[in-house]
C-alpha cells in the first residue's frame, strides 16, 4: 500500500472541503492558539492581522479565544468582542486575510474561574464558588487565583446573551463564523464536569441539566447568526485547566444529540485519537461534520507537524483536521506539508505572555528559508 504522506500531493489532507456556506481549499485547519497579542482593552491591531493573513493557506482558521463580555476574561491582552473598537480591530484581520485568499470562525471563550480580577477587573463567575487550583498570569505577573462566585440565574442568562451578542459582532466583524468553546476546562466545560459543577439547580446535578448551558449559547448563537456559522469545541474526558467531568461516557453522547437538532456547522473535539472507542462513539453520535484535534507527542510534531497523525484521523472518520504548533511556527505549513517540505522550528518562549513580532510574525515562509 502507498503510503501518502512519503507520496507529496497525495494526502487528502489537501482535498477541498464544504463547510456550511464555505468552499474549503484543503482539509487542513488552523486551530485557535491563544497568543496574547491584543492589546491591553482586547483591541486586535496590525499585527494580528499579518499573523493571521500570513496563515490564509488554511482551509480554515478558527482564531484565537475571544472573550463575549469582561468577566469572562481570562489573560491579559487576548481579543474580545464586547466594544466597537473590538469590532473594528478584528475587522482589520478578517479584511487582511480575505485579502490573502482565507476564511476564518472566531473562537468565544467565556473563562468562568479561569480569571482574575486583575485581569479582568472583576471577580470570576463559575457554575459553584471552586477555585481554581492554579496560578493565574496576570498584567503583574503570576497570582493565586480567587474563589470564584456561583452564578445566578441572572448571571446565567446574561452569559447567554452576551455569546449572542458577540457572534452578530463577529459577523459585523467579517468573520465566516464562530466556535462556541465548551472545552479546556473554561465556563462552558466547568457546567459540564461533576468536579466544578456542585449545583443542585436546572443547570447541575444530572447530565441533562449540566449540559444545558452549552446547549442554551449554542441554540442562542445560532439564532443569532445561523447554525451554518456556527461550530462548538469539546473535550472528551481532558483533564485541563483542573476540570475533572466524572462521567465523560454519559455527558458526551447526551450533548451531541442535543446539538444535533440545533444543527451547528461542525464539532470540534480536542485531542482525538482515532484508535480510542471513545472518538468513534463521537462520529458514529455526531452526524455533521467533525473536525479532530490531534494530541501530538514532541517526536511526532518534530517529525512533520502532525501530518501522520491527521491523515489517521481522515482515516478514522474526521472530515476536517486542526493543527496548532506547526501553524505558529510554518505560516506556509499547507505548502510545505504537501511538498514534505523541512519545518521551522517552534520557539516557544515566545507563545503566549509576550508582546511584538519575535516568535509571532517572524517565522520564514518557505520560499525564504
Amino acid at each position: 500500500m502507498t503510503n501518502s504522506s512519503q507520496v507529496p500531493g497525495t494526502s487528502r489532507l489537501f482535498e477541498p472541503a464544504g463547510l456550511g456556506g464555505l468552499e474549503l481549499p484543503n482539509r487542513l485547519v488552523m486551530a485557535p492558539l491563544t497568543r496574547n497579542r491584543a492589546d491591553a482593552d482586547g483591541v486586535p491591531g496590525q499585527l494580528m492581522a499579518t499573523y493571521y493573513a500570513q496563515r490564509a493557506s488554511a482551509g480554515l482558521i478558527i482564531a484565537e479565544a475571544t472573550t463575549p463580555n469582561a468577566v469572562g476574561r481570562t489573560y491579559p491582552n487576548i481579543p474580545a468582542l464586547h466594544t466597537a473598537a473590538q469590532i473594528a480591530g478584528w475587522r482589520g484581520v478578517t479584511d487582511a486575510v480575505r485579502a490573502a485568499g482565507g476564511r476564518m470562525f472566531v473562537q468565544l471563550q467565556h473563562g468562568g474561574r479561569v480569571g482574575h480580577p486583575d485581569t479582568s477587573g472583576h471577580v470570576p463567575l463559575a457554575p459553584s464558588a471552586v477555585r481554581f487550583p492554579e496560578q493565574l498570569h496576570t498584567p503583574g505577573g503570576p497570582r493565586d487565583a480567587v474563589t470564584p462566585r456561583a452564578m445566578t440565574a441572572e448571571d446565567i442568562r446574561s452569559a447567554i446573551a452576551d455569546f449572542a451578542a458577540a457572534a452578530r459582532n463577529a459577523v459585523e466583524a467579517g468573520f465566516a463564523g464562530v466556535e462556541v468553546h465548551s472545552a479546556n476546562g473554561y465556563l462552558l466545560h466547568q457546567f459540564l464536569a461533576k468536579g466544578t459543577n456542585l449545583r443542585t439547580d436546572e443547570w447541575g446535578g444530572s447530565v441533562a441539566n449540566r449540559i444545558r448551558l452549552t446547549v442554551e449559547v449554542v441554540q442562542a448563537v445560532a439564532e443569532a447568526i445561523g447554525p451554518e456559522r456556527v461550530g462548538v469545541r469539546l473535550s472528551p474526558g481532558v483533564a485541563v485547566n483542573g476540570v475533572e467531568e466524572g462521567d465523560t461516557e454519559d455527558i458526551y453522547p447526551a450533548l451531541l444529540a442535543a446539538l444535533a437538532d440545533i444543527d451547528p456547522v461542525y464539532v470540534h473535539v480536542v485531542y482525538a485519537d482515532p484508535d480510542q472507542p471513545l472518538f468513534q462513539e463521537l462520529r458514529k453520535a455526531w452526524p455533521g461534520t467533525l473536525i479532530a484535534n490531534p494530541k501530538l507527542s514532541r517526536e511526532q510534531f518534530a517529525a512533520d507537524a502532525g501530518k501522520g497523525a491527521a491523515e489517521r484521523l481522515l482515516a478514522g472518520g474526521a472530515d476536517l483536521v486542526s493543527l496548532g504548533r506547526g501553524f505558529l511556527a510554518n505560516p506556509d505549513l499547507v505548502a510545505r506539508l504537501r511538498a514534505d517540505a523541512p519545518l521551522n522550528e517552534l520557539r516557544p518562549e515566545f507563545l503566549m505572555h509576550v508582546q511584538g513580532a519575535e516568535g509571532y510574525t517572524d517565522y520564514p515562509a518557505l520560499a525564504a528559508v
